[in-house]
């Protein structure tokens, strides 16, 4: 990468003093947070100009990442049909087009289009689904659309016997909504002034009467959330935080109230699924990483366990099935995949052979089947997906998604290492590099991390990564406390008053990258968003000498002065995440790391920031405050760029090819950095 040919923008001064626990610092650049400000839009839009242009030079390689990896998708595909009902429903994807469209089809063959994400986008630069959910009955659609990244959604209803949109919507909606075995009634949530869902309603599709509102929650840390278990026979509404869950269970008709089974308890969760005649509640009282219990649901207050709690092995989720349950645990970082029948109790394992590997559940909409439907990938294994029969122990693959462009996975090794952090913690690794990579410190290595509410970065596969690793370069992801990579208990290790053990984590696992011979400090590139980009710029602050480019997309750095102002979304509701700030020492330890708070003259790695004007989670003014102190602290002649989305939020452009793009952007940054 060139320098740049002209000076960046300037964000203008304007101080503003803050005092908290008698703590006083100035803030320069307080100000971007309102953007009716005569200074905020233009400076960010005088950034993105800077950064088209400081990087004009890479456009050539960009526009050779961005062909490789439209290159090697399918780009007209359709996925494995699943069922539901009385019909088989199926996505597919259009050469040239951005968004999926939502198909099905009946006993006669033909296919019926539920949802056309294109014609839903056409017109708008960004396009967000929440949900879109067929009733029961198959003849109506539920779905709520968003246009500009902000995650508030307007839900509508289509009859999809006519086509035709039935009357009545309902805006400020959010991702949970259910419906209810009668096909008419429909429940969903709604956003407070903050952004959480607290309200959950229910009308009626196409109908002229107003939502009824079922369930308000008051307490600011929870949200709500509103399901139906697989079996069909219950609503299940979850209220929960970071640390705390309740459940209320009501018929699947809709027209009974909700009972709740079992009174929240701080800092305990739980949460429950059906079966026949029993409820299983997978909860952490008594045993952090989770145990199972079973009670009728006749009399769901005398719980017998089902699975035992066990420090080594966390259980994760529990998917009921007529005569099956479908476990998943993670054990020492890597999930496994236990069967059990559930009129004989016994059990059996699903093994997988790769050292680094994830699955998830797919579509598994039918109650009554000895099936059990996953998908399956790996560092060098494509998504593929799998039926398993509970029963024979046999497993299908019915799709593995084509990587085109001459893809070979056997040209690729993985591998799971192991760092040892400052306190003598062991933290895994895991890594990926073709077989010509050579371990003498000279090679390139792309560093992901992430390290917050317990989220697993897994070790699956990702198309896009090849053309770093066909350029030479390893990639790894540190498997950092307070993610939940090995269970519960590696979580909170990482949060709240342990949350820098998360960024010493990482530091430990750059070195021993280093130290090893997978790559040297002038040629490690690392990456992290959103609490991953928090992560990024606390790193770059402890190590500015460890990192040759540091991406951050969305970084959460601003976190002092964004967890004091209880108006933001998410900011109460994070309390439990990271502290209260309205306390003296929990203020303490944040300011202690807080990446805006800590920039201090230094000689910085190349860093890119990125942003959504729009964003909810991350507003849009953290990157930009970050990116102004970085440049007048930075004493060396590294690239500090900053790029916004005018129209977008959180996730960034919407598109498939859109996010291509930025892909390409980002690696070429990576790629064309100054050694």
């Amino acid at each position: 990468m060139k320098r740049e040919k002209t000076n960046p923008p300037a964000a203008p001064h304007s101080p503003q003093t803050r005092t908290v626990h008698g703590d006083t610092v100035i803030d320069n650049w307080f100000y971007l947070r309102d953007r009716e400000n005569p200074h905020t839009i233009p400076y960010l839009e005088a950034e993105n100009r800077f950064t088209a242009e400081a990087t004009a030079d890479q456009e050539p390689l960009r526009q050779e990442l961005y062909a490789e990896m439209v290159g090697r998708i399918q780009e007209t595909d359709i996925s494995v049909p699943w069922k539901e009902g009385d019909w088989h429903y199926y996505t597919r994807t259009q050469e040239g087009l951005q968004y999926t469209v939502l198909c099905r089809k009946g006993a006669n063959g033909a296919e019926q289009v539920v949802l056309d994400g294109n014609a839903l986008a056409a017109g708008h630069e960004y396009f967000s689904l929440a949900f879109d959910h067929v009733s029961p009955d198959g003849n109506t659609l539920a779905y709520a659309v968003n246009t500009d990244g902000s995650e508030v959604y307007t839900l509508r209803f289509r009859d999809l016997r006519t086509g035709e949109l039935l009357p009545g919507e309902v805006s400020g909606v959010y991702y949970s909504a259910a419906w209810a075995a009668d096909s008419r009634t429909f429940f969903f949530t709604t956003l407070d002034d903050t952004k959480r869902p607290y309200r959950l309603w229910k009308c009626v599709a196409g109908g002229n009467g107003a939502p009824e509102l079922i369930f308000e929650e008051p307490d600011a840390r929870f949200n709500v959330g509103i399901d139906r278990t697989r079996s069909a026979q219950f609503l299940l509404l979850t209220v929960s935080s970071h640390t705390t869950s309740e459940v209320w269970f009501a018929p699947a008709s809709g027209m009974g109230s909700f009972v709740r089974i079992q009174e929240r308890k701080q800092d305990v969760e739980y949460y429950v699924t059906h079966q026949g005649p029993y409820f299983y509640m997978r909860t952490n009282e008594d045993g952090r990483n989770f145990r199972l219990l079973r009670a009728p649901v006749a009399e769901a207050v005398i719980w017998e366990e089902v699975i035992a709690h066990r420090r080594n092995a966390a259980l994760e989720e529990v998917n009921a099935f007529a005569g099956h349950l479908v476990v998943t645990e993670r054990v020492e970082g890597l999930k496994q995949l236990c069967v059990i029948d559930s009129a004989t109790g016994a059990q059996h394992s699903v093994e997988f052979g790769e050292p680094a590997y994830t699955f998830f559940e797919d579509q598994n909409e039918e109650y009554e089947t000895q099936l059990f439907r996953f998908s399956y990938s790996s560092l060098t294994t494509p998504r593929s997906v799998y039926d398993y029969d509970m029963v024979s122990r046999e497993r299908t693959l019915l799709k593995q998604y084509a990587i085109l462009g001459g893809f070979d996975s056997a040209n690729y090794v993985s591998e799971r290492l192991t760092a040892t952090s400052h306190d003598g913690t062991l933290v895994p690794i895991s890594l990926v590099y073709r077989k010509s990579f050579e371990r003498n410190g000279q090679a390139p290595l792309y560093l992901y991390g992430y390290g917050s509410y317990g989220i697993v970065t897994e070790p699956g596969f990702s198309a896009e990564r090849v053309s770093l690793l066909d350029r030479g370069y390893a990639f790894a992801i540190a498997h950092i406390r307070g993610s939940g990579d090995l269970g519960r208990l590696w979580y909170e290790d990482g949060k709240l008053g342990h949350k820098k053990n998360t960024f010493l984590d990482f530091v430990a696992c750059a070195e021993f990258l280093g130290a090893n011979q997978y790559t040297s400090s002038d040629r490690l590139a690392i990456a992290g968003g959103s609490a991953g980009g928090l992560l990024m710029g606390a790193v770059t602050n402890l190590r500015p000498d460890l990192f040759r480019t540091v991406v951050a997309h969305v970084p959460f750095v601003d976190v002092v002065n964004t967890m004091l102002d209880e108006t933001l979304p998410l900011t109460v509701t994070e309390y439990e995440e990271w502290g209260n700030p309205n306390v003296a020492a929990d203020y303490a330890y944040i300011r202690s790391y807080a990446p805006y708070e800590n920039v201090v003259p230094a000689e910085y790695p190349n860093i890119l920031a990125t942003g959504g004007l729009n964003d909810p989670r991350v507003p849009y003014w953290e990157p930009a405050k970050w990116v102004a102190k970085l440049r007048e602290n930075n004493l060396g002649a590294s690239t500090i760029l900053l790029k916004t989305q005018m129209g977008a939020g959180h996730g960034g452009p919407s598109g498939r090819y859109e996010k291509l793009r930025e892909k390409a952007f980002e690696f070429a940054f990576v790629l064309r950095s100054p050694l």
